[in-house]
């Protein structure tokens, strides 16, 4: 997969996590808004951060890379926000979670790999 690919994936990704927490958490949203103002900044954030991702190339997903991108306050928010979107995405977007289990499984399969050839 190109990294471009990759990397408007994951963005998109992310979006629709915190757009499941956003509705699952908040009400607040202006009319015609998905979101609501503070998760709004978390997505534009979490953008930002995965276009500016030095590592997209090699890595699978932020929670397992071994360099930090994200402020640590925002690192423990979005936390919040994957442990409660994650698991509801199967029922929201069964295709994207479907993926992602794949990418999980392609990435512990290469990482075995490599350890069995060292």
């Amino acid at each position: 997969m190109n990294v471009e690919k990759k990397r408007r994936q994951e963005q998109q990704t992310v979006k629709t996590i915190i757009g499941i927490y956003c509705h699952g958490h908040h009400h607040r949203r202006e009319p015609g808004e998905k979101l609501c103002p503070e998760c709004q900044a978390l997505a534009a954030y979490a953008v930002e951060r995965i276009e500016k991702c030095p590592r997209m190339e090699v890595k699978s997903f932020c929670s397992v890379c071994p360099i930090h991108c994200y402020a640590p306050a925002k690192r423990e928010e979005i936390q919040k926000v994957m442990r409660y979107g994650g698991p509801r995405m199967l029922l929201h977007h069964p295709l994207m979670t479907l993926h992602h289990m794949f990418l999980t499984w392609q990435t512990k399969r290469l990482e075995e790999k490599t350890n069995c050839d060292m």
